[in-house]
C-alpha cells in the first residue's frame, strides 16, 4: 500500500488510532498506539519505544529504538468497529539499521538468502488451539464442547467463536481455506491460504491475537498451549513449505520420482539433517515436549514420507503448483519468525551442499519396534526442552541463523524457563508421593 492510499483509507473510514505492532524474541506480540493525527511521525519512522524493556532488543544504556511501518501490513481492526488499524513494524536502531535481534529481521535475512539463490519461499500453517470456559482451575472441567474430528456442533459456543474468528480474519485480508473441529474436545483448527513466508509469519501473529480476542469477547478463553490437558492429543502447527523459481514451483518435476524435483530432494535432506537441532526453536516451551511423545499422533520420528502422517516430514499428494512438504513438529507456542527462519535455512543448507535424503518411509512408523527404527536409521526428536537446547548449541546453522547475540538471549530465556520448571512442585508429584513416601 502506498502512503497516499493509506491516508485515503484513514480519512474515508474515519480511523482514529494506529496500532503499531512488533514481536519480541520470545514471540510475544507488542504494540504502541498512536492517534492518526500524528500519522506523519508514523510514516517517517519516528515513533520511539524503550528497547531495554523488551527482551532481546537493547541494553539500558542504549534503549531508544524506532518503529518503521511496513505499509503492506496495514489493515482495519474489525472488533474495534474499524476505528482502529494495525501496521506491523520493523524495529530500527537509532542509526537507521534494522535491529539484528528482531525476529522479523532474522526471518528477512533468510528470505534474502533464498532470493540470492533464485528462490521465493512460500508457507502455509495449520494452527490448532483449545477453547475453554473463562474461569475454572481445572482445564478438563472447563472444556466448552465434547466434539471430535470434523464434528459439527451447531449450538456450541466454540463453533460460534470459530465462525466469528473466520469472519474477522477475512475482513483483515486472510483467505481462510478451511476451519473445523479437531480430534480433542474443545480443540479447533483454522487454515489460511499460503503466502510468501514473511507474510505468513506476520499472519500467524495476527491469527493468535484474533483467536484470543474473539474468545474473550464471547466470555471464553483460547490457548495455543501445545498440551493443556494430559491424556488427549495436543495442539500443533504443521507448516507447509514450498520454493518457487521464476514463478514456477521448484519442488515439482513431472519426471522425478514421486514427481518431486532435485531441488526438493536437497531441501528435504537439509531439513532432516537439522531437524533435531532446530526443535528448540520450533517447539520452545517446556510444555511443547508433553505433546511430542509417542501415542498421540505426534511427529517424533525423523523421517520423510509421501502422505504418511507418522513421519516428521510428509509430502501431500497435490502436485504442480501445490507441491510442498509438510513439517509436522512445530507448535504455536513458537515464535513464527524464528521457526520459519530455521526451517527455511535448514532446507537451503541442503541445497547449498547438494545433500541427498534417505529413502522415504511409507509405512506406519508409530507401529515400528525400536530395532526396526534403528534399521531404518530413524532418530527421534529431543524429549525435553533442555535436551533440545543442548542440541541447538551444537548446530552452527541455528546459531548463525538467529545471530550470536539473539541466540544467546534465546538460550538464556529458555534455560531460565527450564530451571523454573525443574524447581516447581507439580500436582502429579503431590498425587504420586504425598501419601506414599
Amino acid at each position: 500500500m502506498k502512503e497516499e492510499d493509506l491516508l485515503k483509507v484513514i480519512k474515508e473510514k474515519n480511523v482514529k488510532i494506529l496500532r503499531l505492532q512488533f514481536t519480541d524474541l520470545d514471540g510475544t506480540l507488542k504494540q504502541v498506539s498512536v492517534p492518526t493525527s500524528d500519522i506523519k511521525r508514523v510514516l517517517d519512522g519516528k515513533v520511539m519505544f524503550d528497547g531495554s524493556s523488551v527482551e532481546g532488543f537493547a541494553r539500558i544504556q542504549e534503549s531508544d529504538m524506532y518503529l518503521r511501518p511496513d505499509l503492506s501490513t496495514f489493515t482495519l481492526i474489525p472488533w474495534e468497529d474499524s476505528k482502529s488499524a494495525r501496521i506491523i513494524c520493523d524495529v530500527m536502531e537509532p542509526d537507521g539499521r534494522e535491529c539484528e535481534e528482531s525476529p522479523r529481521y532474522i526471518l528477512k535475512k533468510v528470505v534474502n538468502e533464498a532470493r540470492k539463490m533464485g528462490f521465493e519461499a512460500q508457507a502455509g500453517p495449520e494452527p490448532e488451539f483449545f477453547i475453554f470456559e473463562a474461569d475454572g482451575d481445572n482445564p478438563r472441567e472447563a472444556l466448552v464442547d465434547s466434539g471430535s474430528y470434523f464434528d459439527m456442533l451447531p449450538l456450541s459456543r466454540s463453533e460460534l467463536v470459530r465462525r466469528e474468528v473466520v469472519q474477522d480474519l477475512e475482513e483483515m485480508g486472510f483467505q481462510v481455506e478451511a476451519d473445523h473441529h479437531e480430534v480433542s474436545p474443545s480443540q479447533h483448527e483454522i487454515d489460511f491460504r499460503y503466502a510468501d513466508i514473511l507474510t505468513t509469519a506476520d499472519r500467524v501473529q495476527t491469527f493468535k491475537l484474533v483467536v484470543k480476542t474473539v474468545a474473550l469477547k464471547n466470555g471464553l478463553r483460547a490457548t495455543f498451549m501445545p498440551k493443556p490437558i494430559e491424556g488427549i492429543n495436543g495442539s500443533g502447527m504443521h507448516v507447509h513449505i514450498s520454493l518457487f523459481k521464476d514463478g514456477q514451483n521448484a519442488f515439482y518435476d513431472p519426471k522425478g520420482e514421486y514427481e518431486l524435483s532435485e531441488v526438493f530432494m536437497h531441501f528435504v535432506a537439509g531439513l532432516m539433517e537439522h531437524s533435531r537441532y532446530i526443535t528448540a526453536i520450533t517447539n520452545p516451551t517446556v510444555n511443547s515436549y508433553k505433546r511430542l511423545v509417542p501415542g498421540y499422533e505426534a511427529p517424533v520420528n525423523v523421517a520423510w514420507a509421501v502422505s504418511n502422517r507418522s513421519a516428521l516430514i510428509r509430502i501431500p499428494q497435490a502436485r504442480g503448483e501445490r507441491t510442498r512438504l509438510e513439517y509436522r513438529s512445530p507448535d504455536s507456542s513458537c515464535n513464527a519468525y524464528l521457526a520459519f527462519a530455521v526451517i527455511l535455512a535448514s532446507g537451503l543448507d541442503g541445497l547449498k551442499r547438494n545433500l541427498t535424503p534417505p529413502k522415504p518411509i511409507n509405512k506406519n512408523i508409530f507401529k515400528m519396534s525400536d530395532s526396526e527404527k534403528r534399521g531404518n536409521k530413524i532418530k527421534s526428536l529431543p524429549s525435553n526442552l533442555m535436551e533440545a537446547l543442548e542440541l541447538a548449541k551444537k548446530d552452527k546453522l541455528v546459531v548463525d541463523t538467529l545471530g550470536q547475540k539473539a541466540f544467546e538471549i534465546f538460550v538464556r530465556m529458555k534455560e531460565t524457563e527450564w530451571k523454573r520448571f525443574s524447581t516447581a512442585v507439580t500436582n502429579w508429584e503431590i498425587k504420586e508421593y504425598f501419601e506414599n513416601v
